[in-house]
């Protein structure tokens, strides 16, 4: 892993932090007792509630959802913690909009017309809270659909969108060619999230994503269970917006696309060029989405230890996992509820370990620590983004998000990831973190994925506060080489987003201990460090970062 050389004032926070470790290690010391305060059993034990079936896998504004909330809540007043939400209230409600939509869609061209199955070969919805929308327009294959001029690359030149619909590769172009953008570092410009931003920007009625596991880096079974059912969006929402969006398997693709005449995959061939235009395919698509609309609220819950100084007690660490899951959707195997014990029970679990054991510390750090847990991240990271823009803490007051989604439940490992360590001079607090647990940092174990743009930090990350996302190693304590990224890979395959992500007993969690510990010696050195983090010069959020720092040097 490349780490970012650190000089002055940052190498000062890096050994500011060290100390504080060392500091902690005394038997008395409020470190050492909130670190011998996480517990396996407690762990455990929550995870075994918020991923029961009695919470009906936790979709946002059902009865699961809500009881997961409550939960929370009276957790987070057991530990002590102060209410950080509306009204005194643990509880930051976030206005969404549900909608189950059930789609149509027809092809035309060379005076044929082909209907594509839903669930099997595509899965569309509304991108607007209407119970019909419809669209029909000309399908433009605008390759990685990326507008990029610092790599020098623009699919949208010369081919106007408006009143069309767009078809698009999901990743970038580095996927097939090392030497462009990040290589198979995926960046946000291969996100489904800002193709479908790109798209609205270019007047696009609506887009198509083209789906392949290699491109997306999961099979379309997570595809259409993530997509089908009821779909969550913001109810307040700005900017240009589609009318619908869905993706396409590349096998339908290749139908439709043979029966107009084309080869798709040449079309793909093309795309791999800079000097790639878009492209009109003399196919007609017709749309219809017929919805269910429901208006609800859920909320993020968040809890907060104030810092002991009361100078800097009005400046926080924020440590997030998302409580939220999928709730009751298709069958798979006889069972319909997706539990979502790792995705995201674990995270939330870790998460209230971490806040019992700081509450049972008797002594704070300076600055304040926040326990935020998150609604509606699978709908796109709605919680985290409403907090981000209504925080309980001001944001140019926020040193730093520290992230957890998807804890350890396969037992002790050598190392531990984190998303973005390489991104910020907090890199360098969690190194020292992890070296105190006698774990070493590894790098993202798979950046093909681009995990760093698909959790609750990178809300954080894009209004200029340094973040980090905990991530699960791969150097397991008793077993193989490559047994880590096997069973990681077997995960993604058999239970990610699908009703076997269950609890289970067998669960071994010594490997979430090590993550909560981590975590709390990270947002301790912080809380209590003399400096503010900061981006590296490279990052492509130090702008934002400066407009924070410039409200925080106007108090």
């Amino acid at each position: 892993m490349r780490l970012h050389i650190i000089a002055g004032p940052l190498l000062a926070l890096f050994l500011h932090g060290a100390s504080l470790f060392a500091q902690g290690g005394t038997r008395t010391g409020p470190l050492e007792r909130a670190l011998a305060a996480v517990s396996e059993p407690a762990i455990r034990a929550h995870l075994r509630f918020l991923a029961g079936d009695a919470l009906e896998g936790r979709a946002p504004g059902t009865r699961g959802g809500l009881l997961s909330e409550m939960y929370i809540a009276a957790q987070f007043e057991a530990f002590g913690l102060e209410p950080a939400g509306e009204n005194g209230s643990y509880f930051q409600p976030v206005s969404l909009v549900g909608i189950t939509p059930q789609p149509s869609l027809i092809v035309g061209t060379n005076r044929r017309t082909l209907a594509l199955e839903y669930l099997t070969e595509f899965v569309a919805w509304p991108e607007m809270p209407e119970p019909t929308v419809t669209a029909d327009g000309e399908l433009v294959f605008v390759g990685y659909g990326v507008t990029a001029p610092e790599w020098g690359w623009d699919d949208y030149v010369g081919e106007p969108l408006a009143g069309r619909i767009a078809l698009i590769l999901v990743n970038d172009p580095g996927l097939s060619d090392s030497t462009r953008f990040n290589g198979r570092q995926l960046t946000y410009y291969g996100r489904w999230t800002y193709k479908l931003e790109q798209a609205a920007r270019m007047g696009a009625t609506g887009a198509l994503l083209i789906h392949t596991t290699e491109s997306a880096t999961y099979p379309w079974s997570v595809v259409r269970n993530s997509w089908s059912g009821e779909q969550i969006m913001l109810a307040r929402r700005s900017g240009p917006g589609l009318r619908f969006a869905g993706w396409m398997t590349l096998d339908a693709g290749r139908r439709v696309m043979a029966a107009a005449g084309r080869d798709l995959d040449l079309m793909v061939q093309r795309a791999q060029r800079a000097n790639f235009r878009p492209m009109r395919t003399g196919v007609n698509l017709a749309i219809d989405i017929r919805s269910s609309v429901r208006r609800f609220q859920a909320s993020n819950v968040v809890g907060l230890i104030r810092g002991r100084d009361s100078a800097v007690a009005d400046e926080g660490v924020v440590l997030v996992a998302h409580h939220d899951h999928k709730g009751i959707g298709s069958s798979l195997g006889g069972d319909s509820i997706y539990n979502g014990a790792q995705d995201n029970a674990s995270g939330v679990a870790v998460l209230l370990a971490a806040a019992s054991a700081l509450g049972s510390a008797h002594l704070a750090p300076r600055r304040s620590v926040i326990f935020l847990a998150t609604t509606a991240e699978e709908s796109g990271l709605l919680g985290a983004e409403s907090y981000v823009g209504n925080p309980s803490i001001p944001l140019e007051r926020t040193l730093a998000a520290i992230n957890i989604d998807g804890a350890n439940l396969r037992g002790r490992t050598n190392d531990v990831p984190a998303l973005g360590t390489e991104r910020s001079t907090v890199g360098a607090v969690f190194v020292a973190a992890a070296a105190a647990e006698n774990l070493t940092v590894s790098p993202d174990p798979n950046p093909a994925a681009g995990s760093f743009f698909r959790s609750d930090h990178f809300p954080f990350a894009r209004a200029g506060v340094p973040v980090l996302s905990i991530r699960i190693g791969r150097q397991f304590v008793g077993k193989p080489p490559g047994w880590g990224a096997a069973e990681a890979e077997r995960y993604t395959r058999e239970r990610y987003h699908q009703p076997s992500d269950e609890f289970s007993p067998a669960f071994d969690l010594a490997g979430a201990v090590q993550q909560a510990k981590v975590m709390i010696r990270t947002a301790w050195a912080l809380a209590q460090g003399t400096e503010f983090p900061t981006w590296n010069p490279d990052s492509e959020f130090r702008p934002a970062a400066e407009r924070l720092r410039t409200l925080r040097g106007s108090r």
